[in-house]
């Protein structure tokens, strides 16, 4: 009777080794390097038989495409070179107070479609402002489609405390949001993605896209600071995003800066967002006219900037000397000493960086150097890359959930 229990649980443990060699094999193979069988085999230390038949199933998947024959080395028989397929990518979709921004990421990391669209978003609800992103999206996908890619599943960023279990926006103050269930416009943006549409944190998404196709790939550990109209962050510790307990850690916009400064949208007083938010340094600049865009105004700000303006000048360095007080805050508790720094902070590093540095090292010398101050090259793509590219290693995860 044992014999027969055991048999019976046999198959299921043979299943999960499968499984598990599946992802293995996956792991060992490259983007663009190509890579042998019997390559893989020697790394993995799995059977060049069974190399083999794992390789058989990843080109089923779709996930793995055969490159021709290779030769890794003087000697023995060239073999054929399998790389990931760059027909094979994700969507990735954000939303933010004044912009709606879609691209299509492969699995090589190329950022093959972007779309980007000025929108004012504060206030308008959630539905009417998905059903506008839906827009941009299904045209992003038919352009994928006509290119004979595959989506394989895709990721929604929003600036917003969110619960990525249950598709809802938890809080989102700078867009008027709380408590808000888009798990159904979730479902719909990429109908039939075998790994789905998942909602994450803007800033947590532009982090995880430096550490995979930006500044951040060379550091491992660091913290990422966003800034838009809001102030967000993300924690990166050993090449991976902590988020914390409850999934809100690195709201770095939301440390107190100035005890005594203006009320912030989260309710509290002087946090980093009401000093060094696009709103505050713009009005603080004296460019307040409200009938422009956003993207007007930061290139009226930057024009303010080359011109010598004083008042730009002051704005943007006291910005960066409160930002300094928030890196250094953060770095001192989870012992980060490397920052990336996106958005308009990205946008305006000739006059935000020596103002940081000169700040980092009043507040806390040594403690971030110099070299270790980095600023993203990403742009506005940043968190739709970092939400297509967790998506795409969802599927490279778990590549048997491709097979009939």
């Amino acid at each position: 009777m044992r014999e027969q229990d055991g048999a019976t649980k046999a198959p299921g443990r043979v299943g999960d080794v499968r499984r598990r060699n599946l992802a293995l094999v996956l792991g060992r193979i490259g983007p663009e390097e190509p890579a042998t069988r019997a390559e893989i085999a020697a790394a993995t230390g799995l059977t060049k038989a069974s190399v083999s038949s794992l390789v058989a199933e990843l080109l089923e998947t779709g996930l793995v495409d055969e490159l021709g024959v290779t030769r890794a080395g003087e000697r023995g028989r060239p073999g054929v070179g399998l790389a990931l397929d760059a027909r094979r990518g994700a969507l990735g979709a954000e939303v933010n107070v004044d912009y709606l921004a879609v691209g299509v990421v492969d699995l090589h990391g190329s950022l093959r479609y972007h779309e980007v669209a000025e929108t004012v978003n504060r206030g308008r609800g959630p539905n009417d402002v998905v059903a506008e992103l839906s827009r941009i999206v299904e045209r992003c996908v038919s352009a994928a489609d006509d290119a004979g890619m595959t989506l394989l599943g895709g990721g929604l960023a929003v600036p917003a405390l969110v619960d990525p279990s249950r598709g809802t926006i938890l809080n989102a103050p700078n867009l008027g949001w709380r408590n808000a269930d888009l798990a159904p416009a979730l479902g719909g943006l990429v109908p039939g993605a075998p790994f789905g549409v998942v909602l994450s944190n803007e800033a947590d998404s532009a982090a995880l896209a430096e550490l995979w196709y930006g500044r951040g790939t060379s550091l491992g550990s660091y913290l990422y600071v966003s800034g838009e109209v809001g102030v967000g962050g993300g924690l990166v510790m050993g090449s991976e995003l902590f988020s914390g307990p409850g999934g809100h850690a690195g709201e770095v916009g939301h440390i107190v800066v100035e005890p005594t400064g203006q009320r912030c949208s989260c309710g509290g007083r002087g946090c980093l967002e009401t000093v060094a938010g696009q709103e505050a340094i713009l009005a603080a600049a004296g460019i307040t006219d409200g009938g422009s865009t956003t993207a007007a105004r930061m290139a009226a700000l930057q024009a303010s900037l080359d011109a010598g303006d004083t008042q730009a000048i002051t704005a943007v360095e006291r910005a960066a000397h409160y930002l300094g007080i928030a890196i250094v805050s953060s770095a001192r508790v989870v012992d980060v000493s490397a920052v990336v720094l996106g958005g308009h902070f990205a946008a305006l590093a000739p006059w935000i960086r020596p103002a940081l540095l000169s700040s980092l090292e009043a507040f806390a010398p040594g403690v971030i150097a110099e070299e270790a101050v980095a600023f993203s090259e990403l742009g506005t793509t940043a968190a739709l890359r970092g939400t297509a590219g967790a998506a795409l290693r969802r599927a490279l995860a778990a590549p048997y959930e491709l097979l009939a």
